[in-house]
């Protein structure tokens, strides 16, 4: 007898991207971790590649980040470890960080865009640093790839709060499947929702621990999760996940195609300088030519997670409303002037 549905679905899912991995790795026996939580999405992820790796010459291991915002959270991350070994995954590291408190509220951070400062909420600075970790634990045990838990439902939660941000097609694009240094993120779950994969825990009787911030309201996510994704779906009937998650992909096609057209058309209108010829960007669809602008002023030096939406119209004006303005300022300490036709991005 065969392994119950949402288990054999789990495990195709793991093996199609363990096999991906495979045919790009250049060891014939590379070594791929799990990022767990303890959580059912990413405890099935664990269980999954504990079966299929080694059927596939795969070397499984599995990286829990602490980040140290809850009381018990070292002992937790231990017990969770103990969990993943017993899956049979080896190594399994435990990685503590730091994410910074602020009056017992959820933790935020602040960073510098070029004369303010921009308060990080707790989400981006947890994840920030989880990311962090992760890098450094894959760096140290030469891990060809990093798979996480994410589902089809996180997706959709992803698209929202893009759509809320109101930043865009690469923003409503979500989560890729493939994504981070060299490829080093898989995504097996995106195609899969959220109780498909917690059935297959269920069904080999995985012990899982639920995060209370996955229920917190002083979280955005939290928030979409409980909140407006039911009011949604009440209102317009079951399948907005689904939807959703369909319209991140359609939204990827879409910014990778564009992402690309900007990149033809910034080596064309480049000089030996690094300027910009002024005449050619502004023939370029708004679209295509925002995105050279930020290409050049990221280039530059200015920070992509501060550069917003309002930096790059305002650059856009130099090129199709020019009065004569001055140099504008971007974030990093950046310039970006109009001179003689051209445009010139220069750090301070």
């Amino acid at each position: 007898m065969g392994p119950h549905p949402t288990v054999a679905a789990i495990r195709l899912a793991v093996r199609r991207v363990l096999q991906d991995v495979l045919t790009a790795a250049a060891d014939p026996n590379p070594v791929v971790l799990a990022a767990s939580s303890g959580g059912a999405d990413s405890m099935a992820l664990a269980a999954a590649l504990a079966f299929e790796a080694p059927r596939l010459g795969v070397r499984a291991g599995a990286v829990t980040v602490d980040h140290g915002l809850q009381d018990g959270s070292a002992r937790r991350a231990q017990e969770v470890a103990t969990r993943l070994r017993d899956l049979g995954l080896d190594p399994v590291d435990v990685v503590r960080v730091t994410v910074g408190r602020q009056s017992g509220a959820p933790a935020h951070s602040h960073a510098y865009t070029g004369g303010t400062a921009r308060r990080v909420g707790p989400e981006a600075a947890a994840r920030d640093a989880r990311y962090a970790a992760l890098d450094a634990t894959a760096e140290r045990r030469g891990a060809a790839a990093v798979l996480l838990g994410h589902t089809r439902d996180d997706q959709a939660e992803t698209v929202l709060l893009g759509l809320a941000r109101g930043s865009g097609t690469r923003s409503l694009s979500g989560m890729a499947a493939v994504s981070g240094a060299g490829g080093r993120y898989r995504r097996p779950f995106l195609l899969l929702d959220r109780d498909t994969v917690r059935q297959g825990c269920l069904a080999q009787g995985i012990t899982v621990w639920e995060d209370p911030h996955n229920h917190d309201p002083a979280y955005t996510r939290s928030r979409v999760r409980h909140e407006a994704l039911p009011v949604l779906e009440k209102s317009l009937g079951k399948g907005v996940v689904e939807a959703l998650a369909r319209t991140a992909q359609l939204s990827r096609d879409d910014a990778d195609a564009l992402d690309q057209w900007a990149a033809d058309a910034e080596a064309d209108a480049a000089g030996d300088d690094g300027s910009l010829d002024v005449g050619r960007l502004h023939t370029l669809p708004a679209a295509v030519r925002r995105r050279v602008l930020r290409r050049a002023a990221v280039a530059a030096g200015s920070p992509p997670g501060f550069l917003f939406a309002r930096h790059i119209e305002e650059v856009d004006r130099l090129v199709t409303g020019w009065r004569g303005q001055k140099a504008l300022n971007l974030p990093g300490g950046v310039t970006a002037r109009r001179a003689n036709g051209r445009l010139f991005f220069t750090a301070s």
